[in-house]
């Protein structure tokens, strides 16, 4: 009973007719690799949620170890981006050991959040948590009786 397997094509020595030199199997398993699932899931690091209620909108974006002077937040044309450019240096040196490391990086997310008063738009930052308060604006009416001629 231990030595049953769950049935994959992985596991299977049959091969499909297509696959002469192997390719659908050597980018299967690339892409099944534990290290390339961590390195994605470090792609999108901006973790955030969108709450609606009858008077506003509520995002709440985890950006932890960022600095408040580092996060970008833009509103244009209904899309709301927040970001963080994040630069680190750091020099040590101890013992005749000399350790200097620098880290750089930037990161973007993009939401669609229709109809927003621009300017009642809040912000805070606190514990590594940014809450965007996005109040509703009225939306637009674009009916008009025409006249006919």
């Amino acid at each position: 009973m231990f030595g049953m397997v769950p049935y994959s094509r992985r596991n299977s020595n049959v091969a499909k007719r297509d696959d002469w030199f192997g390719l659908d199997r050597f980018f299967e398993d690339f892409f099944r690799d534990p290290l390339f699932e961590r390195m994605s899931a470090l792609a999108t690091p901006i973790r955030a949620d969108i709450k609606e209620n009858e008077k506003e909108y509520v995002v709440e974006a985890e950006l932890p170890g960022v600095n408040k002077e580092d996060i970008i937040i833009d509103l244009d044309n209904d899309v709301l981006t927040l970001g963080a450019d994040i630069k680190s240096e750091t020099d040590n040196e101890n013992n005749g050991y000399i350790y200097k490391e620098r880290q750089t990086g930037s990161y973007r997310r993009s939401f669609h959040v229709p109809n927003i008063d621009n300017e009642g738009v809040q912000a805070a930052y606190k514990d590594g948590l940014l809450t965007i308060t996005l109040p509703k604006a009225e939306p637009e009416k674009r009916s008009r009786k025409i006249q006919i001629q």
